[in-house]
């Protein structure tokens, strides 16, 4: 089975690519927002929950995030593989994605990281921000403190997946189709 976390700040593409990946390797697709979303608009009782939580202004729990992606695991039980977006975003998060997929008698096979300078990520965000109407991504402060969330907090994730040898850094620079490439290629070295 091949698990995957697709992993990048802000604005290096990760969505673009995520939509090749799983066309290419016919994954399924589990974006924590939108099982999230689905949760609380099916009123389910982790939807419930999670809503309780984001009520008070709190984040969620990871127990309850993980029960979630647990849920959404066994809706898939012949699924190839899976591509994991937004999570994990701490060393925790990281830790218990391990211990669910061990109990399932799977494992992530490799942490795909896109990697692009901050000022490009800046250029693409701005841009990203007038093509779309992100309002995330017309505001030069908050795409800063985005990117400097991401590097404080989140970053840290790549050393849990470095220590079992499954962090593979892609430059996200270049064309939509080489940087596929590039991902494709680790993807073929890590399940050899």
């Amino acid at each position: 089975m091949l698990n995957i976390v697709l992993f990048g700040p802000p604005g290096a593409g990760k969505g673009t690519q995520s939509e090749k990946l799983i066309a290419k390797y016919h994954l399924v697709h589990l974006s924590t927002g939108d099982i999230f979303r689905a949760n609380i608009k099916g009123e389910t009782e982790l939807g419930k929950l999670a809503q309780s939580f984001m009520n008070e202004g709190k984040l969620v729990p990871d127990e309850v995030t993980i029960n979630m992606l647990a849920s959404e695991l066994d809706k898939s039980p012949d699924a190839k593989g899976f591509i994991f977006d937004g999570f994990p975003r701490t060393q925790a998060q990281a830790a218990a994605l391990d211990n669910l997929l061990q109990s399932k008698n799977t494992a992530i096979t490799s942490m795909l990281a896109l990697e692009v300078e901050e000022e490009e990520l800046k250029k693409r965000l701005l841009l990203r921000g007038k093509e779309s109407g992100r309002v995330d991504d017309q505001n030069p402060e908050i795409i800063q403190n985005r990117i400097d969330e991401y590097n404080n907090k989140t970053m840290p994730v790549k050393d849990f997946y470095a220590a079992q040898n499954k962090y593979r850094g892609i430059n996200g620079l270049g064309e939509i189709e080489e940087i596929f490439a590039l991902l494709c290629n680790e993807i073929a070295l890590s399940t050899k």
